[in-house]
């Protein structure tokens, strides 16, 4: 067990309870009075945080075959394995004026800008299920309790793989940690209006209609969210371990996941005739989809980290409790659905792993998403037929 294992473990409960205390007044709650402003919401200002991760990759490249002539020792001697592959960018490295201005680039900014990374894109994914529930959560105190959540996980696994950079990036860290919460706070009051994505009528399963509740909208956040799962994990692989090098063998897969982000945005979600309601099976999906992700916001680093750096079984009873928490209204309709999605996410972690933890859980995540949405959606289609001939 890790040195740090006491305090990610304590972050865990304290983050779970805090997540369980808090999220079901928060879904509650109003969202409030938005600007009448023009927003695209956060993903524009999680673009230019990518877009700053990958030109501070270049600068690493520049100041490590500049001043250190191509030689990473100086650093991976304080990490593990799989580091700084870094590119040769001679032609630029060859030009750039002062390199030695350049030190701050190795894992000071980054220690600055993960927070952002990741909490911009978990209320990006949000926002893509349901602008509603977005700009509630982004507006609430789960978004503080979250980036102090994140920052003590980042903290104890920095502190536990200790370097000469360790204090200064504990410094970033508790910094971004101040900053960040008010502004997705920002972004989402200048949201226009509430207007329901695929999450509407999460609260309407008490009332069911008779029509068939159109599952494009789920089937589309199932899309959404491989794509931002997969780009994370090539932003991982590339960026956040300094292995620029490797980026030219995650293009195709990069490349494959903004174009299914880019055609779920714009492509219209209906068609010429006005959508009907969502079906009770699939509003009740979407309702229970929403309300894990509120629940998950706070405690989401800290268990995936106690995997690794603290008590996996601990780690692993939080995200039952959690997900138990979100489900327990709507068990007795969603087991048939949850049944058949976790038979095929099963089937696609043990037929189609991933070269790691991470990508196996993404690719099962995905096929259950879409499994449970297809069955949903057969359960509305047959139920409103078998209305109509009654």
């Amino acid at each position: 067990m890790s040195g740090i294992a006491p305090l990610l473990d304590g972050t865990v409960v304290a983050s779970a309870a805090a997540a369980l205390f808090l999220a079901p007044r928060v879904l509650r709650r109003e969202a409030g009075p938005a600007r009448r402003a023009r927003s695209y919401g956060p993903e524009p200002v999680l673009a230019a945080v990518v877009a700053l991760i990958y030109l501070n990759q270049v600068l690493v490249a520049v100041y490590v075959n500049r001043v250190h002539h191509g030689d990473v020792s100086f650093i991976t001697r304080y990490l593990q394995p799989g580091w700084f592959d870094v590119p040769r960018l001679d032609a630029l490295a060859a030009r750039f004026p002062a390199p030695g201005l350049l030190a701050p680039s190795v894992l000071r900014v980054q220690a600055f800008l993960e927070l952002p990374l990741v909490l911009l894109a978990f209320v990006a994914v949000v926002r893509r299920l349901d602008r509603a529930l977005y700009v509630r959560l982004a507006r609430s105190p789960l978004v503080p309790l979250a980036a102090a959540s994140y920052t003590v996980a980042f903290c104890a696994v920095e502190w536990d793989l200790r370097n000469p950079y360790t204090v200064g990036d504990l410094v970033l860290r508790t910094l971004a940690a101040c900053l960040t919460p008010p502004l997705i706070a920002w972004l989402a009051r200048r949201e226009t209006g509430a207007e329901p994505g695929a999450g509407a009528g999460a609260e309407a399963e008490a009332k069911p209609v008779p029509e068939p509740g159109p599952a494009r909208g789920l089937f589309r956040f199932a899309l959404d969210l491989w794509a931002y799962g997969q780009l994370m994990l090539v932003l991982y692989d590339t960026a956040l371990l300094y292995n620029l090098a490797r980026l030219g063998d995650h293009l195709p897969s990069a490349a494959a996941a903004l174009a299914v982000l880019v055609a779920t945005r714009t492509v219209p979600p209906r068609g010429p005739h006005p959508r009907p309601q969502p079906g009770p099976y699939t509003a009740t999906l979407a309702g229970t989809i929403g309300r894990a992700l509120a629940l998950f916001l706070v405690p989401a680093l800290s268990i995936r980290y106690a995997e690794s750096f603290g008590t996996p079984e601990l780690a692993a009873l939080a995200g039952l409790l959690v997900i138990g928490a979100a489900a327990r209204r709507d068990a007795p309709r969603l087991l048939l659905p949850a049944l058949a999605g976790a038979v095929v996410g099963y089937a696609v972690a043990t037929l189609a792993p991933g070269p790691y933890y991470e990508a196996t859980l993404l690719r099962s995540a995905t096929g259950a998403l879409l499994a449970t949405t297809a069955l949903c959606a057969l359960l509305d289609t047959t139920r409103a037929r078998l209305v109509v001939r009654s």
